[in-house]
């Protein structure tokens, strides 16, 4: 067993730990810092919508991950495992220990195939797909559907890009346009909340475009489990204080009710978001929320991102507790607040005055040549970036913002975002 002490420590070399290691480095040159990871590609995950609608290729959405890890920090290339904060300590799966002056959490989140009975095994079929895991499947499944019900829906866990799962429907009821199959195809967004999007006006504008792509809206439709031998979806319907569950049998979807709330729907392509949570050794540590609303996610104080326990611990991304959406967008407005706070405390023990506001954005491609952005911050208060909102209209559809998402954002992300200048 070897150890080695870091003045920072950063779990995690997804968007997260590389802009905060970048963005250290930068201000700070003479720190050691250490990112633990060892996974060997780093993914442009927000264009595996594009990917999947067949208009992005697969193999620029992927870097070598030592290519992007900054000059200077050192790339642990193992599994963290256990942490111990009063030691100051984390531990590998291959028995080392790394000790730091301060900690960043930030693993992102595990895709728990398995908490939703039967998608292992429908995952398998060549009818079920996830833009969250392969893309390219997706594509394939859409290429090869030829009409009736296409169901499109989301987990009632936190997730990752929460707009991605209805972006991809938006971009189905194009590509099956192009196909020639849209005229005979159901195609159903399903999703356990109680509308599209939470946040006005953006909401007003993605209830016109399902109404103009005559999307079939289903809320309160929470996904329980899959059966892959007899193409059936499942959903609980999830009203709060409302048991009395209905379908509407004139769309056409031959829906039928098992017991009390068990919505039975029959599919012949299905997309989904797997269910999701922070990495296991985040969710069974004692750095994680033990019980509660968050429990199992990262537990920081959600303007500062400073752990409410430990001190010398911060947290960003996907894994925090933090009530807004997990997205890069979100990340970039977290980093330099973890970067201010880190060197305020090196430098006299406190925290800077830094404050994160809850930022994230969701660029919802509407279809091709189309999208609207959506900003936002806690609360559901929309918080519009100065320079776009003088500029463009975002919460509409615009050519323009399919040309942001298409081209600018992936460049900015690997030119800007990953070296720390943004």
């Amino acid at each position: 067993m070897s150890q080695k002490h870091y003045n920072v420590l950063i779990i995690g070399g997804g968007t997260a730990g590389i802009m905060t290691a970048a963005q250290l480095m930068r201000k700070k040159k003479d720190l050691s810092i250490a990112i633990v990871d060892p996974t060997k590609d780093h993914w442009y995950q927000p264009a595996w919508t594009l990917v999947a609608a067949d208009t992005y290729n697969m193999k620029d959405t992927r870097r070598d991950e030592s290519s992007v890890i900054p000059p200077g920090v050192d790339h642990i290339k193992e599994s963290a495992t256990t942490f111990e904060p009063e030691n100051n300590t984390v531990r590998t799966k291959g028995g080392n220990a790394y000790t730091y002056d301060h900690l960043i959490v930030c693993p992102g989140v595990q895709m728990n195939i398995d908490d939703m009975p039967g998608l292992r095994e429908a995952l398998k079929t060549d009818l079920v797909c996830s833009n969250y895991l392969d893309p390219e499947k997706t594509k394939r499944v859409m290429q090869n559907f030829k009409g009736g019900n296409a169901v499109f829906t989301q987990p009632a866990t936190p997730i990752k890009c929460g707009g991605a799962p209805q972006k991809a429907a938006y971009l189905a009821d194009e590509f099956f346009r192009k196909t020639g199959v849209r005229d005979r195809t159901k195609l159903v967004f399903a999703t356990p909340g109680s509308v599209i999007f939470g946040v006005e006006p953006f909401r007003f504008a993605l209830e016109d475009v399902i109404r103009k792509k005559s999307i079939i809206l289903k809320t309160f439709y929470k996904p329980v489990s899959i059966d892959p031998v007899r193409k059936e979806i499942h959903f609980a319907w999830s009203k709060p204080g409302d048991n009395n569950c209905v379908i509407n049998e004139e769309q056409g979807l031959q829906e039928k009710i098992e017991g009390e709330s068990t919505i039975v729907m029959p599919y012949d392509m299905v997309h989904l978001a797997p269910p999701q949570s922070a990495p296991d050794f985040v969710r069974n540590s004692p750095l994680a929320y033990a019980d509660g609303p968050n429990k199992g996610w990262l537990e920081v104080d959600i303007h500062t991102l400073q752990h409410k326990r430990y001190a010398n611990i911060f947290g960003l991304g996907d894994a925090a507790a933090l009530p807004t959406a997990k997205t890069g967008a979100a990340i970039r407005k977290q980093a330099p607040v973890v970067v201010a706070n880190i060197l305020q405390r090196i430098k006299d023990g406190e925290l800077s005055k830094e404050q994160y506001s809850g930022y994230s954005s969701c660029p919802l491609v509407t279809g091709y040549g189309k999208m609207l952005l959506a900003e936002f911050k806690y609360d559901n208060v929309r918080d519009s970036d100065p320079l776009l909102s003088r500029m463009f209209d975002t919460s509409k559809p615009l050519w323009s913002m399919w040309i942001l998402k298409k081209y600018m954002l992936p460049w900015l992300y690997w030119n800007k975002m990953m070296k720390g200048t943004m």
